[in-house]
């Protein structure tokens, strides 16, 4: 097995999202040498990744990257990096709220942050937009717990919870809430409302489109001339957003809102970006939660009696997000909380060629 590299790996699920979890020392230092690696290991360039470890979708074709941390006020970093399926690239502008929630456990495990008796918050800088979110893990007796009684819609079965504080969710990738300046604006015809929240957003009204916000993943996917000016609606918010041509990049991340069905407070598609998302994003969720705080926002408009502390329950294609919302009374700045779980799923090694 020498033509072969072997890397320490752990495949975790976080919420409804998994991939493999690496420590930043088993990976190379130099970031077109780790993105190289990682294409090679996820086997991107085939729709199925069928000579790698990556699952065949945007959901499933994910990897984070922990380490000590490298901000003051942290307990560790983690570095999400968004690994394409077709294409051999990678992106590392985004967050991932799904994965992050499985990094506090991984963190534990490897030892770099020490269970406490009960509960253990672990402090998470998201390298990404240099954020922290505070993590909570059930660890009764100093033992990390996987096992537990809560549910999440998109996820079979139950698990412990893990509550997500999303501490500094304003301006993940600008530094402003509203990088345009309004609080909603028009794009191709198209009213939008354009959100830096855990990850930059374009939210419309699913009505613009002709539709209701309560379609499924895949009749969104299959319909062709919606996503086509969904991608023109999308590409100009990225360049009125400050973030430049993103036409090979995730961000921003398009939303859709609509009336609910199920007795939720908003009917919410969200895609990532060239596909419906087959529940929603945990950074979605927060996005759309702040933008709920902005009365004359896409969200605002349509939610006129919510005021803070608040609790915003979101329809998505299998089911339900419940996000509480409220404000830091230092700040100022709204503060949500999400709760979802996440699972260990084996450990051991991937397995990379060696190109040398």
């Amino acid at each position: 097995m020498d033509d072969l590299i072997r890397i320490p790996c752990v495949m975790m699920r976080g919420g409804t999202s998994k991939g493999p979890f690496f420590l930043r020392s088993d990976l190379p230092h130099d970031p077109a040498q780790r993105d190289a690696l990682l294409i090679e290991l996820m086997g991107s360039g085939h729709p199925l990744q069928i000579d790698g470890i990556g699952g065949g979708n945007s959901l499933s074709s994910k990897v984070a990257i922990v380490g000590p941390a490298t901000r003051d006020g942290a307990d560790v970093d983690y570095l999400f990096a968004q690994v394409k399926v077709e294409e051999r690239l990678v992106d590392t502008a985004p967050n991932c709220g799904n994965m992050l929630s499985a990094v506090g456990a991984f963190a534990i495990e490897k030892g770099l942050v020490t269970a406490q008796p009960g509960e253990t918050k672990v402090r998470v800088h998201n390298v990404n937009t240099g954020k922290i979110i505070e993590a909570r893990f059930q660890t009764p007796g100093g033992e990390l717990r996987y096992q537990g009684d809560a549910a999440i819609d998109g996820v079979p079965g139950t698990a412990a919870p893990v509550y997500l504080a999303f501490l500094e969710a304003i301006g993940a990738k600008t530094g402003r809430l509203l990088p345009s300046g309004a609080p909603q604006e028009v794009i191709d015809g198209v009213p939008v409302s354009l959100i830096d929240g855990a990850t930059p957003v374009v939210l419309a009204r699913a009505e613009t489109f002709g539709l209701t916000g309560s379609e499924t993943a895949r009749d969104l996917d299959a319909n062709r001339a919606f996503m086509a000016r969904l991608e023109t609606v999308r590409i100009e918010a990225g360049r009125r957003m400050g973030l430049g041509d993103v036409a090979d990049s995730v961000l921003p991340k398009p939303v859709l809102i609509g009336v609910p069905r199920r007795g939720g407070d908003l009917a919410v598609r969200y895609f990532t970006p060239h596909a419906c998302h087959s529940s929603l994003a945990t950074t979605g969720a927060v996005s759309v939660a702040i933008a709920a705080t902005l009365p004359d926002s896409i969200v605002g408009t349509a939610l006129p009696d919510f005021q803070l502390p608040n609790t915003l329950t979101l329809e998505h294609p299998t089911g339900r997000m419940a996000v509480r919302v409220d404000r830091d009374s230092a700040t100022g700045q709204p503060i949500v909380f999400v709760m979802r779980t996440c699972r260990r799923l084996f450990e051991g090694a991937a397995l990379v060629r060696r190109t040398n």
